[in-house]
């Protein structure tokens, strides 16, 4: 069974990925927004590429479309309980 994705590693992919640094505990408040870090569609879509390859599962469609960290958060552990 695979971890659940955390702040952490959240906040790790978008700076490799996405190339923003942004810290666990600002992803982690409730009223965080990507809009609010510069982090777009097309950021998530690469972030969620990324997670589905390493988890070897599918990634819900319409995850890229979060609107907030813990949205994507909880779509992204769905997909990975859903496919373990």
């Amino acid at each position: 069974m695979n971890p659940p994705l955390t702040y952490d590693e959240l906040a790790s992919l978008i700076k490799n990925l996405v190339g923003i640094t942004v810290e666990p505990s600002e992803l982690a408040h409730p009223n965080a927004t990507f809009d609010a870090f510069g982090v777009d569609s097309l950021g998530l879509l690469g972030i969620a590429g990324e997670l589905q390859n390493r988890y070897g599962t599918p990634i819900a469609q319409g995850a890229e479309m979060s609107r907030t960290p813990r949205e994507f958060l909880d779509a992204v552990n769905e997909s990975v309980k859903a496919g373990a």
